[in-house]
């Protein structure tokens, strides 16, 4: 770990904050003077049958923080003239629970009751932590250090493995938006953790794809997707000694990349320093080639698939997918139709093009 320091604190309203120190400053000295409300209780979850999914309900989300002005911003550090989520006057890397959580443990008796015989509810337990990457407001992802890139890589390794073990936890997943193109309520750069109380539908197909797999070629899927790209090379951007990046054969979004490690790992965790070092230049390379794509600051999602916490976890392979909404300089992808309502994915530019440019891009 590359961080010199990880230091907890309790906000006012009970919930964690943990600062990662790159320096000797000890930021936990300094208390949240705020009076907060006691958090909300946890969501509902409600079983569709239709499609064997089940849906997180949280009202409580709808009173979220919504585009607060630069001098009101709750991700940045606190000061005299305003008291953030944040205590301390400055920080390097930060992580809390989110006081609009879609997951926690906090269940209110009486408020989980059956819907339908057929619609089963049960308590959202889990839980949501947010990730602020630098206490400058004006800055991005892109813009950090690759020393500090590691920081973060260290910081949602650590948060994985304690969130793993949480009662009823099934997956773990970092992920980062960006942009108001992509919906983002705060443009402090951040990014969350949602610690899953069900396996996601997309993780479930990938699941059973790797076990199909698995059963008919005894190889392990990703594994050898990879090495095919790899050996392919006309979708791939960029790689090193560790990490290989490319666009999926069969992207869904317009600009959608992968970066995965060359070692199979099911998690964060398990990365060793190498990797974890190599990681930061290729990712932010990456990120450069997206903002020089149309000369503009790209929104994108940026995700790890990690491996599950239980059954199934042997088939998990760690990666970074990456993609963007935007298809050309003036132009967004929205969902239509068909991939609303029926998620059959029609992408306006074709996978080998979508590396070429981004290859070119600078």
């Amino acid at each position: 770990m590359t961080f010199k320091s990880r230091a907890a604190i309790r906000l006012s309203d009970g919930r964690e904050l943990i600062y990662f120190n790159e320096g000797a400053n000890d930021w936990a000295d300094f208390p949240d003077t705020r009076q907060l409300p006691p958090p909300p209780p946890t969501s509902q979850l409600r079983y569709d049958p239709l499609i064997d999914e089940w849906v997180a309900v949280a009202a409580h989300r709808q009173t979220r923080t919504f585009m607060p002005p630069p001098d009101a911003c709750p991700l940045c550090p606190s000061k005299p003239s305003f008291a953030s989520e944040i205590p301390a006057p400055d920080y390097d890397v930060v992580v809390f629970e989110n006081q609009f959580p879609s997951f926690s443990d906090r269940v209110l008796a009486g408020e989980i009751t059956e819907v339908t015989n057929l619609v089963p509810v049960r308590a959202g337990i889990g839980r949501c932590e947010v990730v602020c990457f630098t206490s400058d407001h004006n800055s991005a992802f892109v813009n950090l250090p690759p020393s500090r890139v590691r920081t973060v890589v260290d910081a949602l390794a650590d948060r994985t493995a304690e969130m793993s073990g949480l009662p009823g936890v099934e997956q773990v997943f970092p992920f980062e938006n960006r942009g108001v193109e992509i919906g983002v309520t705060l443009q402090h750069p951040h990014g969350q953790i949602y610690a899953f109380p069900t396996v996601p539908p997309r993780t479930k197909l990938m699941l059973a794809a790797a076990a199909k797999h698995k059963q008919s070629t005894g190889g392990d899927l990703y594994t050898d997707v990879l090495a095919a790209e790899r050996a392919d090379g006309a979708r791939v951007i960029g790689s090193n000694e560790h990490w290989t990046a490319y666009v999926p054969a069969a992207a869904r979004w317009p600009f959608e990349v992968h970066l995965a490690p060359h070692r199979k790992v099911p998690d964060l965790p398990a990365l060793s320093d190498a990797e974890r070092d190599a990681f930061g230049p290729l990712y932010l390379d990456l990120l450069r080639r997206f903002d020089g794509l149309f000369g503009r600051p790209m929104p994108y999602i940026s995700a790890w698939h990690q491996a599950v916490v239980g059954e199934g976890r042997d088939l998990g392979y760690l990666h970074l997918q990456l993609f963007s909404i935007r298809r050309a300089a003036d132009k967004l992808k929205y969902l239509a139709g068909s991939e609303s309502a029926m998620g059959f994915f029609v992408n306006d530019i074709v996978p080998e093009k979508a590396a070429q440019l981004l290859r070119e891009a600078n």
